[in-house]
Parts: C-alpha cells; structure tokens; sequence
C-alpha cells in the first residue's frame, strides 16, 4: 500500500504558518523565531520532525531528554547539508547544524514549545483551516482509512481576527484567498496520487488474474476491484470538490479585488479631501502589498484552472472560468496607477510645477523595455469619458512642457514611480463658457497613460490615472478666486461622481466644518473656529444680522460664496475670509493658537459680551469692513462719562510687517485686559519684542528711531469718578444688558498729513511726538461706534 503523501495536522501547522508569516512584521516574526535559540530556517527543515516531538510532555528538569532532543537536531540538520546537492544551500545547513549544536538544551526546548503555541495561537486568530481533517464521502466511508482528504473548517470567525495584531486592511481576505489556493493544490496533488494508486492496482490485477477456465472467483481479486473502485470514487469525489472549490475561491478573488479597487478610490478621495483638512495617511505601501498578493492569486489560480481542464480532458468546460480571471487580471492591472504627489490645484501658465506617479504593481512588471509614462491635459469633458471607446477627443486643450517621464523601479523602497519635476503649461485653450461663468470656474485635469506589460501576462496593458482637478490662471489676481473653485471641488463633490460635478448648494453645516477645517490647515493650527466664529460667518454669508437666528438647515449657494460680492463691500464671502486666513497664516498663528484673538465676532454680539466689562477691556476680532485686517475692539468712557465701544483702524499685513501685533498692544496703554480679565501684560507679554530698558546709542552716533502706536481721539486716562450716563427709555434693550449712548462727534483731523499712518512715519524719522492714529469708529461713525439706539 502507498505512503499517504499528508502529513498529520501538526505539519500542516507549518504549511499554513509560512503562509501566514508572509503578512506578518519582521518584528513579530523575529520575536516568534529568535535567530540565536530557534531560526525560522531550523523551523522550516525539520518542520514535521518538529511537530512529531512531545514537547509539552518533556519535564521541566528533564535536562538528559533536552540534550538529546537538542543533538538530534544538530544531526538531522547536518545529515540533510550532506545530502543536499547545491552548495550554498549545503553549507548553510551545516552551518545551522554547528550552532544549534551549542545552544544550550532546557531554553532551546522552552523556546520550542512557546513557539508552537503561538504558531496555533496565530492560526487560530486568523481561522486558518487546519488540514487533516478527514470527511468521508458516501463512498469513502469504512474504507481508504490511510488516506486524509484536506477539508474546510466551518467553524464561526472572530469578530477581530487578525486585525488584532494590527494587521493591514485586506490581509484577512488575503489568507483566506491563499489558503484556499493551496487547498485547490492539495486536492490536485491528491488525485494524482490517487490516479498513480489506481493504475499500479489495475496492472496487478492484469498480472495477477485467474487462468482461463477457472469458475471459482478468487477473494484476493474481488478485493482488488473493490479497491480500484473505492480509489475511482474517491477520484470522482475528489475532482469534484476541486472544481467547486475554484468556483468558489475565483469568487472569493473577485470580491477581495473589489474591495481593493474600492480602497483605492478611497485613497483617492482622502487625499482629495486633505486639500481642505481631512484625513489623510499618504502611505501607499499597504495598498502595494495587497496588489502584488491579489496579482499572485490570480496567476497560480489560472494554472489550477489548465491543470483541471487537463485532468478533465478538456479545456472548454472551463474556458469560463479562465475568462474571468482574465477580466479580474486585467481590472487589477488597469486600477493599480495612482498619482501619488498631486500637482498643484491652482496652476499658473509658464510656471513650473511637479508630480509624482507610482505604479503598485512595479515589482511585477516586465523587465526589458523602459516604461514612458505620457502627460496631457484634458478637459472635464474629456475627463468624464475616460475609459469609454473614443472618449477622449482627439483635440489637444493645452500644451504641457517637460510630459513625458520613465517609470523607474527603486530596489530600496521597492517602489516604481514617474516623476515630472519640471512641468510646466505653455498654454491653454479655453472652453465656451456658460452665463456668468468666469475661466476661474473651468476645471482640467491631467491624464498620465501607459503601455504596461506584467510579468506571467501574455499582453500588454494600456494604464492610465488623472489627477484632482485643476484650474488653469494666466495671473496670479485669479488665484484667490481660483482657490475657492478648488475648495468648493473638495468639499462638496461626491465619492465616485462624475468628474468633476458638484452641487450648486450645500448645507451651510457642511460650509461650516469646510471653513474651519480650511482656516485650521492653512494657519496650522490645532484650535478650530468656535461656535461663535461660525455664527458670525453665516450672518455674514447670508446677510442676516440676527444673532438668534439658526443657520443649520439654510443653504449655502456657489454664488453666495464666491460671485456676489458681500453688501456693502466691493468683494465676495470667500476673498474677505480667505484675507483673513492669509493674514493670520502670516502673522497672527501664534496668537490664534493660544487663544488670544477672539476672531470672528458680530457687532451686535460683541455688544453683549462688552457691555458690563470694565474700561479697558478689549478683545481681538477680525475686520469684516476690509479684507485681511484685525482690529482692536475696546471698552473706554468720554470726558462727559459717555461709554462706548470703539473699534481701532484694522491692521493689515504692511502693517503688521512694519511692527508686531504684540509691541502694538503694548504701545496703547488705555487697553488693560484681554476679555474677559486677563491682564495684557500677562498674556501678551511674551511676545513684546522691544522691551523697556536703557537707551542704546545707535551705530554712528544717531539717535534711535522708534514706531510708536497712538489712536486718534481715544481717552488715555479715563476719570473713574465720572457719573455714568444713562440711556433714553426708546433705546433698544437686549435681555440681561445695558445700551450704550452713541458719541457722534466728529473726527479729529490730523494737523500735519491727511493720511495717519504716513503721520506716524514721518512724525518718527523727525524724532518729534507722534501724532496719532485715527479710530476706525471715527472714519466711519454710524458702522463702528455701537449702542443700542442704532440699527444693527
């Protein structure tokens, strides 16, 4: 009788853990094999010796059996060096051999166990069947006891699996994919065998049939047919099973592919969304992983499908099956380019830009012939037809310089990348455009295409990938409104859309978390736009003044962002907060960050939270009159004992260039505290740069210059036994607060220069007093002095 060829359960322990140590890490994998006690190498020679040896019985004291066990370890390593026919592979062997002759016996045994355990515990996590379990068919049962049919646990998975150990996205799947392919394997190894068994009974029975004329049936050969027909069944049984487990694994194929290409589309949109804030993990070696795994697969699978057609005489039955696996190849070929560096979104013509695209599947790609990786520039016309037979016209919309890069395999990080350091668009032609609609709207993309050939493939495969979309400007004026363009894109467009639609409208909770996620990404900050800031943002959008009103559920139209322009002002929503932004980005970080500048404040909410605060008290918010500017807002009291609420002329980035935010609130000394009491020289202490001290003599023997921040008209020393006034009953009352008197007195002109800043400067370079800076309340009275008689 023949040998069966499968070992017991405990070997194929370790037929699955090699499969399995392929998604592992090296550090988990180091820590199960220490190189010193028990090398992975001295694991897979001895595999089944291994297993066969009664390790959890060994006695903890029993150092005599653990030195044998030890030895024969160091001899079965050399016997199979001297009998193995290369050379290199011989002396390792023998090198193994002479260092486990000396470790030492008890921690190699200890190490021993411990390894198998975690090997089962392992297995177990990740619910790999165990092979050896063998379940007998009708015509199997009673007979062939020597023979194991490899089966499929059907035991329930944890919810966890593997993931447990911290597994990447798809590895499960992927051990479940490949155990099934090896299951498909052992099930055609076994037939063979089977065949093998079958044809050597038959030519015995030929040998040894009874002589001609002989009437009584002899035993030994009725057992032999009985023989040959249970092999013949099991045959059956088993050619049967294989069959069907390729319809399932091929399934099981597709499904997992899916997944992947989905995980790819998602990759795609978080980068998308991380131009506005979202998150985003860059890495792509995961993605790598399960690509190149997804690629094995489908290659061994299209061998099992030839050698079940041979087997069966034919290939036609099957001939469907190796169709889709073909789709499935190609699909995964096609899907695998992705752009890893995006250009920038808003590209100016004759200006340089670059891109970096990789291919997941570079390590499988056919070697010989470099890969030209083409770049043209489309339209969203164009982009939307992309992958549809003649979808992509003819007719060239730009001229891009430097389009054309090799994809180059780097052996280090085992990656194949293209990279366009020096594109750049010489020009570009526009489509007609609708209505109102301005080039800042238009969007493009860049297309990268290439011919691909993959190693095991017998075709060549046409690749291709696209950028995010783009806006083309031929001046830097159309950046900022090309910006918005661009944001609007990331937002609101849609997983999977069209390219490149979006909606008209959106909720403004959406606009709300946009905002803030842009303000945050773009200054670099942790600290996110408050309720407060939000509040203010939509009575700004949708010009409602009231501080009651919920803007939740209103709709926030593209016009209303970024092609009306706001009331009153000569600029749109998005230019006046992108200024903001800007600004802050430049200058005010800091200060946002730590919570010093209140930021986006309406006048009738700044009302209520100053009206019963101390002279003095100031808050930090940003102008809503000009873009990219931050004023001062503050408490004082007139000489007639009038409080109101001034606004100082808002600080622009020349300003704040020429002296800091910081040394200017320290310049202004009726200003005491931060709302809402903390002392300005506490918090703001730390970033005055000029502090008091000594006057030292500048180079030369010059007297030094300083700039000095003075406001026009503002009260420096208030008297604090003035009577405060009271307000007229008609004055209009918010619940719990006081109204404030309006001062409409008239500005005071400055004597020496019609402009107070250019006063300031040349007030300095004379070395005479400064004159002072002028209120904004006091250019523009009815918008910047507040109480509660005025229309708000």
């Amino acid at each position: 009788m023949a040998t069966p060829r499968l070992h017991c359960v405990t070997m194929a322990q370790w037929e699955q853990m090699k499969l399995l140590a392929t998604q592992l890490p090296q550090e988990m994998l180091s820590e199960l094999y220490p190189g010193v006690l028990f090398p992975m190498d001295v694991r897979h020679y001895l595999a089944a010796w291994i297993e066969e040896q009664p390790w959890d019985r060994l006695e903890a004291d029993n150092v005599e059996q653990a030195q044998v066990l030890r030895d024969q370890i160091s001899d079965l390593l050399r016997e199979q060096a001297n009998q193995h026919q290369n050379v290199l592979e011989r002396l390792r062997l023998q090198d193994f051999s002479r260092k486990m002759s000396n470790v030492q016996p008890m921690p190699l045994v200890q190490t021993v166990r411990d390894t198998l355990r975690k090997e089962s515990e392992f297995l177990s996590l990740a619910r790999v069947p165990m092979v050896g379990h063998y379940h007998p068919t009708p015509c199997q049962t009673g007979q062939l006891g020597g023979l194991h049919q490899p089966g499929l646990s059907q035991s329930p998975r944890p919810p966890n699996g593997l993931q447990a150990l911290g597994r990447p996205e798809g590895t499960q799947d992927m051990d479940n994919l490949v155990l099934k392919v090896l299951e498909i394997r052992r099930y055609r190894q076994e037939m063979h065998q089977l065949q093998e068994e079958v044809n050597w009974e038959r030519q015995n029975d030929s040998m040894s049939s009874p002589m001609q004329g002989s009437c009584e049936p002899d035993p030994q050969q009725l057992e032999k047919q009985k023989r040959i027909q249970a092999l013949e069944c099991k045959y059956r049984d088993f050619g049967k099973t294989r069959v069907q487990l390729l319809h399932e694994t091929i399934a099981m194929l597709a499904e997992c592919q899916k997944k992947l290409v989905q995980r790819i589309k998602d990759w795609r949109w978080e980068q998308h969304q991380a131009t506005i804030g979202g998150p985003f993990n860059e890495n792509l070696g995961p993605l790598q992983t399960w690509c190149e795994q997804l690629l094995g697969v489908n290659v061994q699978l299209r061998q099992e499908v030839i050698l079940v057609g041979q087997d069966h005489g034919s290939p036609e039955p099957f001939a469907d099956l190796q169709e889709r696996l073909v789709m499935l190849l190609k699909t995964l070929i096609q899907s695998s380019m992705v752009v890893d560096k995006q250009p920038p979104q808003v590209i100016k013509t004759q200006s340089k830009f670059s891109t970096t695209v990789r291919y997941l599947l570079g390590e499988k790609v056919a070697t010989g012939k470099p890969i030209l990786l083409r770049a043209q520039i489309v339209t969203e016309l164009q982009a939307r037809n992309l992958g549809q037979p003649g979808g992509i016209a003819t007719e060239n919309v730009g001229e891009l310089i430097n389009s054309t890069a090799i994809l180059e395999h780097n052996p280090n990080s085992k990656t194949m990348c293209a990279n366009f350091r020096n594109m750049s668009i010489k020009k570009i032609k526009r489509a007609d455009r609708k209505g109102s609609e301005s080039v800042t709207e238009e969007k493009f993309a860049i297309l990268f295409t290439a011919d691909i050939a993959i190693t095991g493939c017998d075709h060549t495969y046409g690749v291709q990938t696209i950028t995010l979309p783009v806006v083309v400007i031929v001046h830097g004026s159309q950046d900022n409104n090309a910006m918005a363009t661009i944001v609007w894109d990331c937002a609101f467009s849609e997983p999977n859309r069209i390219p490149f639609v979006v909606p008209e409208r959106v909720p403004w909770r959406q606009m709300a978390v946009t905002l803030s996620r842009k303000f945050m990404t773009e200054v670099g900050t942790q600290r996110p736009l408050d309720d407060n800031n939000l509040h203010f943002l939509a009575q700004k959008i949708f010009n409602k003044p009231d501080i009651s009103e919920d803007f939740s559920n209103l709709l926030v139209t593209w016009s209303q962002f970024n092609k009306e322009v706001l009331p009153g002002r000569p600029f749109t929503f998005w230019q006046w907060f992108d200024g903001v932004t800007e600004l802050t980005k430049k200058h005010l970080a800091e200060y946002w960050t730590d919570g010093l500048i209140f930021g986006f404040i309406g006048k009738q909410h700044l009302h209520v939270i100053l009206q019963n605060k101390p002279n003095g008290t100031f808050l930090l918010r940003f102008s809503d009159s000009e873009i990219g500017g931050i004023t001062i807002a503050y408490v004082t009291q007139t000489e007639t004992g009038v409080r109101k609420i001034q606004n100082i002329q808002p600080f622009t980035k020349r300003d704040l260039e020429i002296r800091r935010l910081g040394d200017r609130i320290r310049d202004l000394d009726f200003i005491t505290q931060v709302y809402p009491d903390m002392p300005k020289n506490d918090v703001f202490g730390k970033y005055y740069t000029d502090m008091p001290g000594p006057v030292q003599p500048s180079p030369g023997g010059y007297l030094r210059v300083d700039l000095t921040t003075t406001v026009v008209g503002a009260v420096e020393h208030p008297r604090e036994d003035m009577q405060m006034s009271t307000f007229p009953p008609q004055a209009a009352q918010f619940p719990g607060s006081m109204a404030f008197q309006p001062d409409f007195s008239p500005p005071t002109p400055c004597p020496l220069f019609p402009n107070p800043f250019d006063n300031l400067a040349m007030a300095s370079m004379a070395n005479i007093p400064p004159q002072p800076v002028e209120a904004e309340s006091m250019l523009d009275i009815p918008d910047d002095i507040y109480d509660f008689n005025a229309n708000m």
